[in-house]
């Protein structure tokens, strides 16, 4: 058997990739490092990854579980968006990964974790590299149990990406990854209570970073019984958005007095049902512009709103433009 690629110092407390070629991003041997190899495996000898990687299925159904995962997948453009009802963490090591998020562009560059919720249609577009990434989710209720500051969880959940502004995180997160998706695989408990409380850690240190405010952001505490009751409104609103809805709608979903749910989705969400709901619909209607030639009529009647004028009104005034000329600037 050829010799094992050696890791020294740091760099193999890390699995930061040694410099002649010979390991990947995740310490796992590279195709010429492992020629003649006698007991081949469909693991990384080294961290235990699975080599098996995952790749989007059109056919799957919106809002499927995925669980709390994390896999090493495939970068491909996508059929399709996809929506489920989990916070996603991406990690690259090389290249970049464009996604339509909702109706805007955003890109996931290589060593700068990126997070969203993908309830938002999500949908990649772009790619720059064929180097298999790291994608984790993490299921919208336990995350809202993290009592994470206030503002981060809020970005999300109005669907916006944060990404890591720190490129030196690269190392821990480079290592990282591989013990997440290790520990999950394995199925053991202990190592299983391991990569949770790494992924909060994890988290935590990236919402300390976002925003521009000095002030320490008080974290998220709506209750412990209320982030089943969030996560059910939150579903509720992302798989009805374009249907006719009221406060007692969404309020009825979550079983929840319509008082009390607006102010507890406020304090989760940041904004107001409606301003919420209008928001979701307004994204709905820019992913159609900016992937389809509807007709602008049928853009405004399949996004849940009763009217032309009032979509034209609504969506220059969050967008900054008519719908006509948002199409022509984002056209896919």
């Amino acid at each position: 058997m050829t010799a094992e690629p050696r890791l020294t110092g740091s760099a193999a407390a890390t699995l930061v990739p040694v410099l002649n070629n010979q390991t990947c991003f995740a310490g796992r041997a590279t195709p010429a490092a492992l020629a003649g190899c006698e007991q081949p495996s469909d693991t990384c000898y080294r961290c235990g990854v699975p080599d098996d990687l995952k790749s989007f299925d059109a056919s799957r159904p919106d809002f499927a579980p995925y669980g709390f995962t994390c896999e090493r997948w495939q970068p491909e453009r996508m059929a399709r968006a996809n929506r489920h009802n989990e916070i996603e963490l991406n990690y690259l090591d090389e290249g970049s990964i464009t996604y339509l998020l909702g109706g805007r562009r955003m890109s996931v560059r290589s060593g700068r974790l990126a997070a969203f919720w993908a309830a938002i249609p999500h949908q990649i577009i772009a790619i720059e590299s064929r180097t298999p990434y790291f994608v984790a989710t993490i299921p919208l209720a336990w995350f809202l149990q993290c009592r994470l500051p206030g503002n981060f969880v809020g970005k999300l959940l109005r669907g916006e990406a944060v990404d890591e502004p720190d490129q030196a995180r690269a190392v821990l997160d480079t290592a990282l990854f591989p013990s997440w998706t290790n520990d999950l695989e394995r199925g053991d408990a202990e190592q299983k209570r391991a990569a949770l409380l790494e992924v909060e850690a994890r988290l935590l240190r990236l919402a300390a970073r976002v925003g521009s405010s000095r002030a320490r952001p008080a974290p998220l505490d709506i209750g412990a019984a209320i982030p089943e009751r969030v996560e059910k409104m939150a579903t509720f609103l992302a798989t009805n958005y374009t249907e006719k809805l009221t406060v007692q709608d969404i309020a009825d979903a979550a079983g929840l007095h319509p008082n009390y749910a607006m102010g507890v989705f406020r304090k989760t969400f940041g904004t107001t049902l409606i301003e919420y709901l209008t928001q979701m619909r307004i994204s709905h209607a820019q992913r159609l512009l900016a992937t389809s030639e509807t007709k602008i009529l049928e853009v405004a009647l399949s996004s849940g709103f009763s009217s032309l004028s009032r979509f034209n009104a609504v969506f220059s005034r969050i967008c900054g433009e008519p719908p006509s000329e948002y199409r022509q600037r984002h056209r896919v």
